[in-house]
């Protein structure tokens, strides 16, 4: 990756999310605030808006302004994204980094849109036949473990399910700081034998392979802390994913409901309020902000569309430490090594 006088150039879809462009600038300028040492801020979409808004917090000579006619919405199929919106922000700003004139793109709109038009725009890296996304998972015995596919790729192969557990190995090992990390396959028992043909055939690979193979895990393995990278098909990730989302906020509501029961429990609430904080903030995807897109020759990072600032500032982040630690050479490296001793 190219750097500009030592700064690392991201490239921000301003039209992507539910309350673009103010989160995406706020987030943006959140993001500048903290590290303008090593930033160089690209924000893209409407340039009239961008420098409207931007002029209205004091940031106008900030950033730059890349100026896209077109928006890719929440009901754009994928495809028709990349084919019918040349000019959109989406498309303008992932082409800058094929160019090689930004480091990174991070957008916070259609996730089906940004696999499409990232995996047609930079290519994907070679050996690397399905691109993954993945999200991160609180563990029980602390900090967090990936999931991996969670939406990407519906319908796979074994073969795919290797490529996601080389590409979460070396994620996890490169961005959540834990050397060989232990690789589960998502199935219905531990046992060898369990499951389709798919996962029965993705054991067998995944067992001769480098990686640190621990065997079929289940879901409630999950989170307990006995696997750091967990790989299924995007179809049963995409549940598990949306199903804990939904687990937050139940959980909310019911510590809210039993505050307004009575005055009593309005107190007792009160009084554990701080550690109830603390403890769903573990689970509060602002934190992490958004999950890269594994397996294509560039950096784009996904999150929320309906991302806070704060989301959008530690997306921006998330950009910089996948550039910092050549992630993508490191999967390149990996994926190539596992063909070359296959094909022996």
């Amino acid at each position: 990756m190219k750097e500009n006088n030592n700064k690392i150039r991201i490239a921000l879809d301003a039209m992507g999310g539910n309350f673009a462009p103010v989160n995406e600038i706020e987030g943006a300028i959140l993001a500048y605030k903290e590290k303008s040492d090593i930033l160089d801020i690209t924000l893209v979409g409407d340039g009239k808006l961008i420098e409207k808004h931007l002029k209205n917090y004091g940031f106008s000579n900030n950033f730059n302004i890349l100026n896209a006619e077109d928006i890719v919405t929440m009901e754009d199929s994928p495809s028709d994204s990349y084919k019918n919106k040349p000019k959109s922000s989406m498309r303008i700003g992932l082409e800058l980094q094929s160019k090689g004139e930004s480091d990174a793109f991070v957008s916070t709109g259609n996730t089906g849109a940004v696999l499409a038009n990232s995996t047609l725009s930079l290519g994907k890296i070679e050996g690397i036949s399905r691109p993954t996304i993945g999200s991160p998972m609180p563990s029980l015995k602390g900090g967090f473990s990936m999931l991996f596919d969670v939406g990407a790729s519906v319908d796979c192969k074994s073969r795919h399910l290797l490529e996601f557990a080389v590409m979460g190995s070396v994620y996890m090992n490169y961005i959540g700081n834990i050397p060989n990390p232990r690789v589960g396959l998502l199935n219905i028992g531990e046992e060898e034998n369990k499951g389709n043909e798919i996962t029965i055939k993705a054991y067998d690979i995944l067992k001769n392979s480098k990686i640190n193979f621990i065997g079929n895990v289940e879901g409630d393995d999950i989170l307990s802390g006995k696997v750091d990278v967990t790989v299924c098909d995007g179809y049963t990730g995409n549940i598990i994913l949306k199903f804990a989302e939904s687990v937050i906020e139940i959980l909310k509501y019911k510590f809210k409901e039993y505050a307004n029961r009575n005055f009593k429990n309005k107190i007792w609430m009160g009084m554990f309020r701080n550690t109830l904080k603390k403890i769903l903030k573990e689970f509060d995807y602002q934190n992490y902000g958004g999950v890269p897109l594994l397996g294509v020759n560039g950096v784009a990072i996904i999150g929320h569309g309906k991302s806070t600032s704060v989301a959008i500032k530690n997306m921006i982040f998330r950009a910089v430490e996948m550039v910092k630690k050549n992630v993508n050479e490191k999967i390149r490296i990996e994926i190539n090594s596992y063909l070359n001793n296959n094909n022996k």
